[in-house]
């Protein structure tokens, strides 16, 4: 049995908004709501229609050559690309579930043209005022939201690379602000700097100063 994972999303959401008559069809993901430390990233892509970007999946699925590929490819070749985030700060003071909505108002907003019509992967935003279809797993069933988790992805992975050169004790670079076992550790050494969230566990635990002054 093949997995969701292993096929190339299509253009079937798309198509059927088209018939509808929506005809600017925004892809709507994001990245980053599970760190522990940086921004959650949010993207906003509007395909060509009938574009197929060959080896387009989730950006989960892809290796780092790849998603860099795409994002090239994407960038250059889609009618619209937008990119919208919310900081460890905003997260803190209300939360990331409205962050991530807020950040995914931000990449709508930001497209140069609005579109008529969204597809998001599991999230709705009734407050966007735009006819919407949030999907479960939509970044791996709808064309243009596995084309947004790409530009989502790779943003954010360039934005935690410039973290790390600011806070190299961190390691950013090799962890992107996951909790994996490095990064913990670290955290136990140095506690946490102001791009790590504060409301998050095990942070939100931590007695640690925070550290808002670069390594230098």
């Amino acid at each position: 049995m093949t997995s969701l994972a292993a096929v190339e999303p299509d253009g079937f959401f798309e198509a059927e908004a088209t018939v509808r008559g929506f005809r600017r069809i925004a892809g709507i993901d994001e990245a980053g709501r599970g760190p522990l430390a940086g921004p959650v990233v949010a993207a906003a892509v509007v395909l060509p229609r009938q574009k197929v970007f060959p080896g387009l999946k989730d950006s989960k699925c892809l290796s780092p050559s790849e998603r860099n590929r795409l994002f090239a490819e994407i960038s250059d070749q889609a009618r619209d690309v937008s990119v919208g985030h919310a900081d460890a700060e905003e997260i803190d003071e209300i939360g990331i579930v409205p962050a991530t909505r807020k950040a995914m108002g931000r990449a709508v907003r930001g497209l140069s043209s609005p579109p008529d019509y969204l597809l998001i992967d599991a999230v709705p935003l009734p407050e966007m005022g735009i006819a919407h279809r949030a999907i479960v797993k939509g970044d791996l069933l709808s064309r243009s939201i596995a084309a947004a988790s790409v530009i989502a992805k790779v943003t954010r992975d360039r934005l935690m690379a410039e973290l790390h050169d600011r806070y190299p004790q961190y390691n950013f670079l090799a962890h992107k602000g996951y909790g994996t076992r490095e990064h913990l550790t670290l955290l136990d050494q140095f506690g946490p700097c102001d791009v790590h969230r504060r409301c998050f566990r095990p942070i939100s635990e931590m007695t640690f100063p925070r550290l808002d002054t670069p390594t230098q």
